[in-house]
């Protein structure tokens, strides 16, 4: 049976200034700031979670503002099927996750582990 979790939170930001945005949020949360790699670090600014139990990033949008929950799984397909089978809707793949909406309407996304503890922590638990 697949593994999943919460990974973390995405703090989607309608702005053309992405890292004022992180700035701020990085100032209101007390967490440094990580400018990402290539491509990646265009559109996002990770903010550095003192014990890495989250991965929380600002994320520059063309929506509105607000922010979004990812889920990490070992097995993303088989995690968006099982969603799915509680109401969830598949709207989009994106690179190597898949945007989904709950049954209420909130988005969200099913991503591969972001934490370098994953594995670790998947195997305790029930």
């Amino acid at each position: 049976m697949h593994k999943s979790r919460l990974a973390g939170f995405i703090i989607d930001c309608r702005t053309d200034d992405l890292h004022g945005a992180a700035r701020f949020w990085s100032e209101a949360l007390g967490m440094a700031t990580e400018i990402l790699p290539g491509q990646e670090g265009d559109s996002y600014v990770k903010l550095k979670v003192p014990d890495e139990r989250l991965h929380i990033e600002v994320q520059s949008v063309d929506h509105e503002s607000r922010v979004h929950l990812d889920i990490e799984s070992d097995d993303i397909e088989a995690e968006v099927k099982r969603l799915e089978g509680l109401g969830a809707r598949r709207l989009k793949k994106v690179h190597t996750w898949v945007v989904m909406e709950a049954p209420t309407g909130q988005r969200f996304c099913v991503v591969r582990p972001q934490n370098k503890n994953f594995v670790q922590d998947a195997n305790t638990w029930k």
